[in-house]
């Protein structure tokens, strides 16, 4: 109830311990704070935060007009939300050194488990779009510094995104991986990477954990985690697919909606309410105070109109 009561430090902990086990992490995009629970439920590893679905969801593209408040507050409700380790999109930190440590010292305060730091130039862009621009070695090495030094907990996971592949070529996306690492980086995120044999030269270059960002639209073919795992990518995300997917059912229905006037026909399409309930733990609400809870949610996944909430109306 209320929030996950798994302390930041330990996700932390958690999330070294996955990345080291040789099992790799499946970290869906948590759009929502509601979808956070829902991928713990499922058996994933842990949840990702993406900074282009937070612009998307105000309605802004992704080139970095999203603030390090809004950005954290999004890292607090989620990860609040779920006892899985979360990792965060920090873009390029929202500034150069030292408002990267003022970064990371609000996220690791929001209770993340990690954050990555790309290379970026402001403004950014989505990294499978072409036409980007990478600031000099000197600047991202001393971004990941930044960050490394600015950390209160050694166990925050501090992870080097870099762009450079889709700018100059694979072999200074080798370079560059290890410059990173030497500058204090505990994890490497090689963006737009077009092949398994990519990520297995970056897996060659570092001694540090690597990801692999399977968004769909982009650079990357979207690999099976054990064609992944068998490269030796230790993490994978899919930053935005929920939203995707969320996005696709909502214009769908909307049209169906303006077509017929009526929704009726996408009941069984819908998440009921008793599994609503369950997501964002209702039952325990009740425990804690009978007097917000009064009324039986309905048995089983079923959909249907009746029986749902006899005192509390049908507005939810």
């Amino acid at each position: 109830m209320l929030s996950t009561r798994v302390t930041p430090n330990e996700k932390r902990k958690a999330l070294r311990a996955g990345l080291a086990s040789g099992t790799i992490q499946r970290f869906p995009g948590a759009f929502t704070p509601l979808t956070a629970p829902l991928i713990e439920q499922l058996g994933f590893e842990g949840a990702y935060i993406s900074g282009a679905v937070m612009a998307a969801e105000l309605g802004l593209p992704d080139i970095g007009l999203t603030t390090l408040s809004e950005v954290a507050e999004r890292g607090r409700q989620i990860s609040r939300m779920t006892d899985l380790p979360t990792l965060i999109d920090a873009d390029t930190g929202f500034g150069e050194a030292m408002n990267v440590a003022r970064a990371v010292h609000e996220l690791e305060d929001a209770g993340v488990s990690g954050l990555h730091l790309e290379d970026q130039v402001n403004p950014k862009r989505c990294g499978h779009l072409d036409g980007k621009e990478v600031v000099s070695l000197d600047l991202a090495v001393q971004r990941i510094a930044a960050a490394v030094r600015a950390r209160r907990d050694s166990d925050l996971l501090i992870m080097a995104r870099t762009d450079i592949r889709g700018v100059q070529g694979l072999g200074a996306a080798v370079d560059r991986a290890k410059a990173l690492e030497a500058a204090g980086a505990d994890a490497i995120f090689p963006e737009a990477m077009a092949t398994l044999e990519e990520f297995a030269a970056i897996r060659a270059a570092v001694d540090v954990p690597i990801l692999a960002n399977m968004t769909e639209f982009g650079k990357s073919a979207l690999f099976t985690h054990q064609q992944l795992q068998d490269v030796g990518v230790n993490i994978a995300i899919h930053p935005v697919s929920l939203l995707r997917i969320a996005m696709g059912a909502i214009e769908r229905e909307l049209g169906l909606l303006n077509e017929t006037g009526t929704l009726d026909d996408a009941v069984p399409r819908m998440q009921t309410r008793a599994r609503l309930y369950e997501l964002n733990d209702y039952a325990a609400y009740n425990a804690f105070d009978e007097g917000v809870f009064d009324f039986e949610v309905p048995s089983g996944f079923a959909g249907g109109t009746t029986g749902e909430g006899s005192t509390g109306g049908d507005a939810s």
